[in-house]
């Protein structure tokens, strides 16, 4: 299939165009109050209280494990530079598998792995200035976007799909989309449909357009392109979804980003409430 006038994210122009404007919405240093005599007493925490935060009690279960592997193989080996050695790799080991497996979903309200593997990719934009929301409700229907991304590129909303890997992906004319002979209209058209509807209400809120760019993620089968776009949907190996938000020009200011998350967590409300 020749792709190759297309750019490799299947657009040759960025998602939002940068404001010409000088930001002018600095906000002016507070006048510090005048100081008290009184003040409010400040509540110690207790040990009790800090080893039950969830962040401690990985650590806690992290050394357990790193503990038991080094008594167990320190034991077996009669050597107790090999039980340390081994005690290390277990809490490396363990403390890997709960970064795969952690998520801002309950397991109980998940709908597929897809979702947890895209939330992976996506956690690691975090430090690049991207911001992201999971499982978020598209207001007055029964739809959601799986996963909102903001940063300096842009807006994307990313549909993680889990497809049976024994049937082939295919396109036909750039137009139609194929799962085996099953056609993938209908996810496509959600899709597009998520993501218009998002930009909608974040840029009633925010004052001006706000592009939303639509993206499917497919897992299982292989992808015989990098990216295309399908009836104005991006569509990709879910594996691509960091290279695909990223491999843009820069879009939006630092500001810009923080207020564009904040609305889109106001107007896009989580599918399952919080917590």
């Amino acid at each position: 299939m020749d792709t190759d006038n297309q750019r490799e994210d299947g657009h040759n122009a960025s998602p939002i165009w940068v404001s010409d404007r000088p930001e002018s919405e600095q906000t002016a240093a507070s006048t510090p109050s005048a100081p008290t005599s009184t003040y409010a007493p400040v509540p110690r925490a207790s040990v009790r209280d800090l080893l039950a935060q969830p962040r401690f009690r990985r650590l806690r279960t992290r050394l357990l494990v790193g503990v038991a592997a080094a008594i167990v193989v320190g034991f077996l080996a009669q050597d107790w530079r090999i039980g340390v050695t081994a005690g290390v790799v277990a809490a490396i080991l363990e403390a890997a598998y709960r970064a795969r497996s952690n998520s801002s979903v309950p397991a109980w309200r998940r709908a597929s792995v897809a979702e947890r593997r895209t939330e992976a990719q996506l956690r690691k934009l975090e430090r690049l200035g991207y911001r992201t929301l999971h499982a978020r409700a598209i207001p007055d229907t029964e739809q959601q976007i799986d996963h909102l991304v903001v940063g300096p590129t842009g807006v994307y909303a990313v549909d993680s799909e889990k497809w049976d890997k024994r049937l082939p992906v295919r396109v036909q004319m750039a137009k139609k989309l194929f799962h085996g002979p099953f056609d993938q209209k209908e996810r496509l058209t959600h899709a597009k449909f998520e993501a218009s509807r998002a930009s909608e209400l974040i840029s009633a809120a925010f004052g001006r357009e706000v592009p939303v760019v639509p993206s499917l993620a497919i897992y299982g089968p292989p992808v015989p392109w990098k990216i295309m776009t399908i009836r104005g949907v991006d569509v990709y190996q879910g594996d691509r979804a960091r290279k695909w938000i990223t491999k843009r020009e820069r879009a939006l200011t630092d500001a810009e980003i923080e207020k564009i998350f904040e609305i889109a967590g106001k107007v896009l409300p989580p599918r399952y409430g919080e917590g």
